[in-house]
């Protein structure tokens, strides 16, 4: 199983988009546990990430996640329109894409 983390300021704007997410992923078969959370939580589940994207809110806070992570996963940020639409399955492909290396 992969664990997909999605880090906001406070974790509740992303909520709907993980819940698009988990949808796209059963209806394709992927397994994958998907989670959002506030950026202050992420260096308590950094370990087990194999991939984190972060909100389009606080994107310039992608140098500072890359450390808490130091290598461990690929970061990115989430693109806006996708966000913004809450398109979970373009979403969880980005996610996908990036574990492929």
């Amino acid at each position: 199983m992969k664990n997909i983390y999605l880090v906001c300021n406070a974790g509740m704007s992303t909520s709907i988009l993980v819940k698009k997410m988990q949808e796209a992923a059963k209806k394709e078969n992927i397994d994958a546990n998907i989670e959002a959370f506030s950026v202050e939580v992420l260096d308590q589940k950094a370990d087990e990430a194999d991939v984190v994207l972060l909100g389009p809110q606080i994107r310039h806070m992608k140098g500072d996640v890359e450390k808490v992570v130091a290598g461990k996963c690929p970061v990115d940020v989430i693109d806006m329109r996708d966000y913004g639409m809450i398109r979970g399955d373009k979403v969880l492909a980005k996610a996908m894409k990036m574990m492929e290396g």
